[in-house]
């Protein structure tokens, strides 16, 4: 049976009250609803992208009191910030992943800048710390760049690659757009090579999460950082039922969720809690 690595974001951008004990008790549910990773960002209590990892370890360690879910540490997100503050979870040991953005993207109102640059200093702040790289692709040729990128780096294989559709000014949340992504992918990579994976911004359905688990989708990202409803017209309180919902989906279409431990062996994550 197949498994899908499911990853929780739990955070929105907008969520000016950092409270880590509620992050954390909201992240055991969701691990045990079926997330096998919790994808996070380096914030301070307002909320604020920071290079401060204060608030973010008190997060992790009660997390970690709960539970042994795969910790992943976000390098991105649109702030003032240097690459070299927004590299500084790489240096932590108790991190076990980071997403990696190989090219800059229009975000609304905001551009994600992310200099060709920038992104060599954080691939290599990532490989040479040990931690495998969650590579997020917003537009088609972010898949060339990390193609030549692997070929100077040499990525651990297989690369977990997240297709990020649905924010204003990238590629729309559709089955067009979905397909165009994933060519992208499969046109530079063998297929055995990667684990590609679905995240929309945005959603308010299920619908193209369910065709791209038909389409091969290895994992799946839900999370208020993307979405919080439910349905189109539910909107939750609590990521753990938009989890058990992605679960139920997932095993309707005959596969299972990933467990932590699962997911690390897949990826060559070495356990260090």
């Amino acid at each position: 049976m197949k498994k899908i690595l499911v990853s929780v974001a739990p955070v929105s951008a907008g969520d000016k009250n950092i409270q880590p004990d509620r992050i954390a008790d909201d992240v055991f549910r969701c691990y045990r609803a079926g997330a096998a990773m919790v994808h996070l960002h380096a914030r301070d209590e307002h909320g604020t992208l920071t290079p401060d990892l204060t608030v973010l370890k008190r997060t992790v360690d009660l997390i970690r009191e709960k539970c042994d879910i795969v910790i992943e540490i976000s390098t991105g997100g649109v702030s003032d910030l240097t690459i070299e503050e927004r590299c500084q979870p790489c240096f932590v040991p108790w991190v076990e992943a980071n997403s990696l953005n190989v090219g800059s993207v229009n975000l609304g109102e905001s551009v994600y800048c992310n200099p060709i640059k920038d992104v060599r200093f954080c691939v290599q702040q990532i490989i040479g710390n040990k931690k495998i790289a969650e590579t997020e692709l917003f537009e088609v040729g972010m898949a060339n760049t990390l193609r030549e990128l692997d070929e100077v780096y040499h990525f651990p294989k297989p690369m977990l690659i997240a297709l990020v559709m649905g924010h204003d000014g990238e590629m729309p949340a559709t089955r067009a757009g979905l397909d165009h992504l994933v060519s992208g992918v499969l046109d530079n990579f063998r297929k055995d090579d990667v684990i590609w994976g679905y995240t929309e911004a945005h959603r308010k359905n299920w619908n193209l999460m369910e065709y791209a688990l038909e389409k091969g989708a290895g994992s799946v990202r839900i999370g208020f950082e993307d979405s919080d409803y439910l349905s189109p017209e539910k909107r939750v309180d609590h990521n753990y039922m938009l989890i058990e919902k992605a679960a139920e989906i997932i095993r309707s279409k005959g596969m299972d969720t990933m467990s932590p431990d699962e997911a690390r062996k897949l990826l060559g994550i070495t356990r260090n809690l």
